[in-house]
């Protein structure tokens, strides 16, 4: 995470964006009185909103503890997965 003040944000605009995209980076605008802006990609705020989704249901919240708790103490099974073909 980085910050970088509104002026310089307006004249380096894009690079600051490719730099959000494709460095995964999250950019806060600072502006006066403390009216401050994040900036992320697309991907990281769809993660995000996912995450605060899934983690904001108790039920999905427990479900996904107990699965990694058994994963942690090797309570798991691999299994190989087999390609099919729709052309059969």
């Amino acid at each position: 995470m980085f910050a970088v003040n509104y002026s310089n944000l307006r004249e380096n605009m894009k690079a600051y964006m490719d730099k959000i995209t494709d460095d995964y980076e999250t950019l806060i605008v600072t502006r006066k009185e403390n009216k401050n802006v994040v900036m992320m990609s697309e991907e990281a705020y769809n993660n995000l909103m996912e995450n605060m989704h899934v983690m904001g249901n108790q039920a999905n919240y427990e479900w996904l503890m107990e699965s990694k708790a058994q994963l942690e103490k090797g309570k798991f099974s691999t299994h190989v997965l087999e390609e099919v073909s729709d052309h059969e």
